[in-house]
């Protein structure tokens, strides 16, 4: 007991399959408090706007965690989670969950014929809800229908040169002619988007989101060609409607051109997923006063020195000259990157030889977690005397 009194900012990002991004930085804050009792030591929800940022968010803000039952990228219902901030009627969704590549098997990829008519069944569902606000995460996704099935769930319809609706999918998109908006929600008008979107391509073209992200989606080099094709077509038809021109912004391309959807029919911002997240938890007010700033996340590598949500929160830190430590599950050599981008020390949590399974054990991890922290603040303490 007794030590040093400090003001300490938690922001951990999640370790994947062990610890949640709150779990870490209590089991954090223990160790601090451990070894400086009576410290000021503030906990927030780390993500960056891709998986588990709907866990982090909704676990460290108080929201709450909605199931629905939406159609699926291939048209099968499937079950789907997204967070509610009640306090700011704020919905959190990651396209993944209902329009992700993991929900279909290999046999079932194939761009031309997926939807994101779900994403736009879960917006639908908020707004019933209440939600005016919507933090919304792309990637890891499916398709390539450029956001259409999205739209067609809330209301807008896509139509043929007959004047007949359109079906699903990428191979839809060479089919528009007209846009009609009559029947879509009112209340999307009130409606503010924030799109976590941390990639720079087009819609179309050799940068475009089908031929950088066909393939993976199980389109081949002809159907890849057609998928270009129809954003082309598209992006005319949509232009056209409203005379303005988003094709080239970059971000349009994302997830398969849901960028471009979100950007044109929603006039939604495309920022980077650890922005939205910041400025969400307002961690800058926090900073503000903190002596020091702790982050990290399961793996400290050279991909996290290139701009992953640790990084984020030392840019942050670094702005107001702030002391910097961050602990991972595990670090790697190449990690030294970490400190030229305002990481000041880097700690892994690992305290003796275990196999994965014991070190991703969430007892142990919470327990390891705490010992290594305290370690830490301890030499932080003798060393204030």
């Amino acid at each position: 007991m007794g030590g040093i009194i400090v003001k300490v900012v938690i922001a951990i990002d999640s370790f994947k399959g062990s610890l949640s991004s709150m779990e870490a930085g209590i089991a954090a804050k223990d160790g601090i408090l451990k070894a400086c009792d009576g410290s000021n030591v503030i906990v927030k929800p780390l993500a960056d706007g891709g998986e588990g940022t709907v866990e982090s968010l909704v676990e460290g803000m108080n929201g709450s965690r909605e199931k629905t039952y939406v159609t699926g990228p291939v048209g099968k219902k499937i079950e789907c989670i997204y967070g509610i901030l009640p306090n700011s009627n704020t919905a959190i969704i990651e396209m993944a969950s209902t329009a992700g590549l993991t929900l279909i098997s290999e046999k079932e990829r194939n761009p031309l014929n997926t939807t994101t008519f779900g994403v736009g069944e879960v917006i639908k569902e908020a707004i019933e809800k209440g939600c005016r606000n919507f933090i919304i995460g792309l990637g890891g996704s499916a398709t390539n229908d450029a956001g259409v099935g999205m739209l067609q769930a809330l209301g807008y319809e896509f139509l043929d040169k007959n004047g007949e609706k359109v079906g699903f999918g990428g191979k839809v998109l060479k089919d528009i002619c007209f846009i009609d908006e009559e029947n879509k929600i009112k209340e999307l008008e009130e409606c503010s988007f924030k799109i976590a979107c941390d990639v720079n391509n087009p819609l179309y073209g050799q940068q475009g989101a089908a031929y950088i992200y066909g393939k993976q989606k199980g389109a081949s080099d002809e159907e890849i060609k057609f998928l270009d094709e129809g954003l082309i077509k598209f992006s005319e038809v949509v232009q056209r409607h409203f005379g303005i021109r988003r094709s080239d912004y970059p971000g349009a391309g994302a997830a398969g051109g849901m960028g471009f959807g979100f950007l044109t029919f929603l006039n939604a911002k495309l920022e980077s997923g650890i922005k939205i997240v910041l400025d969400e938890i307002n961690l800058e007010k926090e900073i503000l006063d903190a002596d020091y700033v702790i982050t990290g996340e399961g793996r400290l590598d050279l991909q996290t020195s290139m701009g992953k949500a640790p990084i984020g929160i030392a840019k942050l830190a670094k702005k107001y000259n702030k002391k910097v430590i961050a602990f991972a599950g595990c670090t790697t050599e190449d990690a030294l990157g970490c400190n030229e981008k305002g990481i000041d020390a880097y700690f892994s949590i690992v305290n003796g030889a275990m196999s994965l399974e014991e070190a991703m054990n969430k007892e142990n991890a919470k327990k390891n977690m705490e010992l290594t922290v305290y370690e830490v603040f301890r030499l932080i303490d003798i060393q204030s005397k």
